[in-house]
């Protein structure tokens, strides 16, 4: 059999998520999400419970990469500097010296997002978003790859300031790990119950390999019946009754991105419709703004959805 870019692209991306499997037991289609997310080159938002392993989700994949891992709580008096850096002066030196934050990791996770102020939730977005930090006017670029992936608890709300709509869509996609099967639950207890699999845990790709498979997805083909379909979607969330505020343009893109990752994890270099359902969810439902005070028809964005893709017609592959 003939090794194409694409089929070593497949092996991989289930590499990497073979390797994060080993610390999280249980949960392939949600690593396998985090995965597409990270060659994507996009950020991942995590609602879930306390206790899940959303943290060590994080922990597994930079390891499982080789990259740098950084971590911050944030609380209502994080600030903006505690995040993205700060400049000191050096007396010994007689200069001023930038001190980077832990943004400046690979990966980097920001425990309950929603608990941070809004100044320091922009601070953190806008590096999401450019890839870069100003600090006292001087330009400074995170490392690639740069992954940000945010937790939130969705049972607690008295002191947050939860991410409104032009944030969230900072996030290419926002997902659940979910609790474990019995079995799964049983599996971890005989093996993370008397050893932590993160102690032993080693890396399958270096940095410079991630940021290849990731401008390799980029020129995965995509037909103009694909993204005449993407572009349906978009319009079709934008009008319909229930929502208020429809996809955006970079959420047509980062589903069209995703796409790409998907299809080159198959070994193709082609998208087919069923990519663009399988992520329809994980990528759009955070983006789409409900009208609450609608009471008949699709009720959540899933819901939503999962109603546009049915009324689409599904272009042939």
């Amino acid at each position: 059999m003939t090794t194409t870019p694409h089929t070593q692209f497949a092996e991989h991306f289930q590499a990497i998520a073979a390797n994060v499997g080993k610390a999280i037991l249980g949960k392939p289609e949600a690593l396998e999400l985090a995965v597409t997310c990270l060659l994507a080159e996009g950020h991942l938002l995590i609602e879930d419970a306390p206790g899940v392993g959303k943290t060590s989700l994080a922990k597994a994949l930079a390891v499982s990469i080789q990259a740098d891992f950084g971590r911050i709580s944030c609380t209502p008096d994080l600030l903006p500097s505690d995040v993205v850096g700060t400049t000191i002066w050096n007396r010994a030196a007689n200069t001023l010296e930038f001190q980077p934050g832990p943004v400046f990791a690979g990966i980097m996770v920001a425990d309950e997002i929603n608990r941070a102020s809004p100044k320091t939730q922009s601070a953190l977005l806008e590096a999401m978003a450019e890839g870069q930090v100003t600090v006292d006017k001087s330009t400074h670029m995170l490392p690639r790859p740069f992954m940000v992936i945010a937790t939130q608890n969705p049972l607690e709300y008295e002191g947050t300031y939860p991410l409104p709509e032009s944030q969230l869509d900072r996030f290419l996609m926002k997902i659940q790990v979910g609790y474990p099967s019995k079995q799964a639950e049983l599996n971890i207890l005989d093996t993370i119950g008397t050893q932590n699999p993160l102690d032993h845990l080693g890396a399958v790709l270096q940095p410079k390999e991630v940021c290849a498979l990731a401008e390799l997805a980029c020129g995965v083909y995509i037909a103009p019946a694909i993204n005449s379909y993407l572009v349906q979607i978009a319009t079709a969330t934008r009008n319909h009754p229930n929502t208020i505020l429809g996809m955006s343009t970079r959420a047509t893109l980062a589903l069209q991105r995703a796409s790409r990752v998907r299809a080159a994890a198959q070994s193709r270099d082609f998208v087919l419709p069923d990519d663009v359902k399988q992520l329809a969810e994980p990528v759009l439902a955070h983006r789409l703004l409900l009208d609450t005070s609608t009471h008949t028809g699709a009720s959540t964005a899933k819901e939503v959805i999962a109603e546009i893709l049915s009324a689409i017609p599904t272009p042939a592959n």
